[in-house]
């Protein structure tokens, strides 16, 4: 069995290695763009900080036992007819290959706004290790002290530690009326704070129109008549689907031109399949294909589709769009819906705030940990959480449990019953994961009065041990 792989990033070397992992007679191979297979993009921000200095680390891994890499081979064609793909080899060469299975996983490319001057010297994306790069290359040669950086979301936010780190003075410039607009605008207001307590200049309801070169550098113009100068320039205002070489295939793509998938990660065209951030996702709570690139989404689709490229029978269970980012000395996580997300699928959300030490307040070092939970008051579900807090605080830990509990349908009283751990340094008998549940609750009563049974869905209650059916330990 042939099976031709189409990237070598998150999902790519996912399916490839499952794929071997399935079908040790399979011959496997992947096609690259570029030259750097499996390397960590969500680590470039820290090897620009010079907190991760040699960029090899970023791999992933190293060794491809049984599996053919193909480097700086561009796939330009996908035959789905003959079963057969175009690929312009490293030497220049154009070779037709044949397939039995083929799995896309092109990933994602830079959004590129409308902006006069954007391809100016000094004008970065952050996208590839080349782009990262690139950007090295002009803080070394250049010695640059300012920069401004185009996009509040995930990268940018990280860019702004990360140059802050090697004492650049940087603004972050964005169109949203709060930074980092994947989390609810009073958390986007606390990490604008955030930001701005560390020297940082934060530019909110800003859309950039041109950028010119000047005597102090590069002058940015914003259509509300906004200016500033500085010697380096980073457009990160987000990612769109790679997904042009499946629509020329006539590969069914959905609204927002990313790949259309089955649980199955199969597309349209017999034989082939897609994953990672070329692809639509399933989003477990909104029960409907959302547009979600996230690299643990890559990994776990591109792992569904090797198995099932290699003959087996896999389904991919969808996703409650659950991320953390560290900025400065804060993290901020997310999982499942905002107030607002929830509100606008139609939900009838309730969202509480509230704010809890991380562990017991006596030992030393504890910090004050933000959570903010949105749950359904007429069924008392969960629909999401976000949590604001110390990155040393088990904020990570803290959002994976409400990710659990969203991924199996608990209700906001179902979390009090989860044996969570617990020693002074590190937690209360009550996580604060259960308090801003038990938070939620007092402030919609109504919820516990209204079905005396709805407490008991979403969560895994065994009959009284004195009654019928008890388990027996």
């Amino acid at each position: 069995m042939q099976i031709r792989i189409i990237g070598g990033s998150d999902a790519g070397i996912s399916a490839a290695s499952r794929a071997r992992e399935v079908n040790g007679d399979a011959e496997i191979s992947v096609f690259l763009a570029d030259d750097f297979p499996n390397y960590s993009i969500c680590g470039l921000p820290f090897f620009l900080s010079g907190e991760t200095p040699d960029w090899h680390s970023l791999a992933h891994r190293t060794m491809f036992e049984g599996i053919d890499i193909h480097r700086s081979s561009p796939v330009k064609h996908i035959d789905t007819c003959k079963q057969a793909i175009t690929v312009q080899g490293a030497n220049g060469t154009v070779d037709s290959l044949s397939y039995d299975r083929l799995v896309i996983g092109t990933g994602a490319v830079p959004i590129r706004p409308e902006i006069e001057g954007r391809d100016l010297p000094g004008v970065y994306e952050l996208h590839t290790m080349e782009d990262s790069f690139k950007v090295k290359k002009h803080l070394q040669q250049s010695g640059a002290k300012s920069a401004i950086i185009i996009g509040t979301g995930y990268i940018g936010v990280e860019m702004t530690d990360a140059l802050s780190h090697l004492g650049m003075q940087v603004t972050l410039v964005g169109r949203s009326r709060v930074v980092f607009p994947s989390v609810d605008p009073e958390f986007g207001a606390v990490i604008g704070e955030t930001l701005t307590k560390h020297g940082v200049e934060v530019v909110n309801g800003t859309e950039v129109a041109r950028i010119e070169s000047s005597t102090s550098g590069l002058l940015v113009t914003a259509k509300n008549g906004w200016r500033k100068s500085a010697e380096l320039i980073l457009l990160v205002v987000g990612v769109a689907p790679a997904s042009g070489l499946a629509r020329e295939a006539g590969i069914p793509l959905g609204k927002q031109g990313a790949i259309q998938v089955n649980s199955r990660m199969e597309t349209g065209m017999p034989g082939v399949y897609a994953a990672g951030d070329c692809v639509e996702t399933w989003h477990h709570i909104l029960q409907k294909c959302t547009y979600q690139p996230l690299g643990t989404t890559s990994h776990k689709q591109g792992r569904v589709a090797g198995e099932n490229a290699a003959g087996g029978s896999r389904e991919f269970a969808g996703s409650v769009g659950t991320q953390v980012v560290k900025i400065f000395d804060m993290a901020v996580a997310r999982t499942g819906l905002g107030f607002g997300e929830a509100s606008a699928a139609g939900f009838n959300a309730a969202t509480k705030d509230s704010t809890f030490w991380d562990h017991k307040a006596y030992y030393p070092g504890a910090e004050e940990m933000r959570l903010r939970v949105t749950g359904d008051p007429d069924s008392g579900k969960l629909l999401g959480a976000q949590i604001v807090g110390h990155w040393k605080s088990e904020v990570a830990k803290r959002i994976d449990v409400f990710a659990t509990a969203l991924f199996h349908g608990m209700t906001m009283d179902g979390l009090n019953d989860l044996d969570l751990s617990y020693t002074p340094p590190l937690s209360s008998p009550w996580d604060p994961v259960q308090m801003s549940a038990q938070a939620w609750l007092r402030e919609n009563m109504n919820v516990r009065n209204k079905n005396a049974d709805y407490m008991r869905e979403g969560r895994r209650e065994e009959p009284d041990a004195r009654g019928v059916g008890a388990p027996q330990c």
